[in-house]
C-alpha cells in the first residue's frame, strides 16, 4: 500500500499553503495498492517535533480521519471524503490543524492504514483512542512524511 502527494515529494517540503504561512488547507493525497479485502482505512497525520515546553509528549495531532471509503483513490486538498469522521486533534476539535512550526524544521507524517472493519469510534475520540483501534485490525499501512520550517521573517 502507498500513500503519496501530488503536492510533495517523501522527505520533501511541505508547500506554505498547507500551513500557518498560507491558507492552511490539507494537502491532496493519493491512495494506491489498497488491499481488495479492505474494509475502511484511517489516516493519522502528526508531527513527533513539538517542543515538550509546549506539549509533554514531544507530539502534536495535526489530522485524525476514520471510516474512509477504502474504494477511493486519495483525498483532494481541502475536503473530507464523504463518510470519513474527523477526530480529535492535540487542539481538541476536529479538522486539518496547518503545519505551524515554533522553533525550528519539523517532520509531518501522513499514515494510512487499511483495516478490515468500519470503526465505531465517536467524533471525540483522538490519537490514542484510534490506535487502541486499529489493534488486530489493520491489514497495511503506509507512511508519507514531509517537512516544514517556516520561513524567516
Amino acid at each position: 500500500m502507498r500513500i503519496e502527494s501530488p503536492a510533495f515529494e517523501e522527505n520533501g517540503f511541505l508547500p506554505v499553503a498547507y500551513t500557518c504561512d498560507g491558507v492552511g488547507v490539507n494537502p491532496p493525497l493519493i491512495f494506491a495498492d489498497v488491499p481488495t479485502e479492505a474494509r475502511s482505512l484511517a489516516l493519522i497525520v502528526d508531527d513527533p517535533d513539538v517542543p515538550k515546553d509546549r506539549h509533554p509528549d514531544g507530539l502534536f495531532v495535526h489530522w485524525v480521519l476514520w471510516n474512509i471509503d477504502p474504494a477511493i483513490t486519495g483525498i483532494e486538498e481541502n475536503s473530507v471524503p464523504q463518510g470519513a469522521v474527523e477526530g480529535a486533534t492535540t487542539r481538541g476539535v476536529p479538522g486539518f490543524v496547518r503545519a505551524c512550526p515554533p522553533d525550528r524544521e519539523h517532520r509531518y507524517f501522513f499514515k494510512l492504514y487499511a483495516l478490515d472493519t468500519p470503526l465505531n469510534l465517536p467524533a471525540t475520540a483522538g490519537k490514542d483512542e484510534l490506535e487502541k483501534a486499529l489493534e488486530g485490525h489493520t491489514l497495511a499501512s503506509a507512511t508519507l512524511m514531509a517537512r516544514y520550517d517556516r520561513p524567516v521573517k
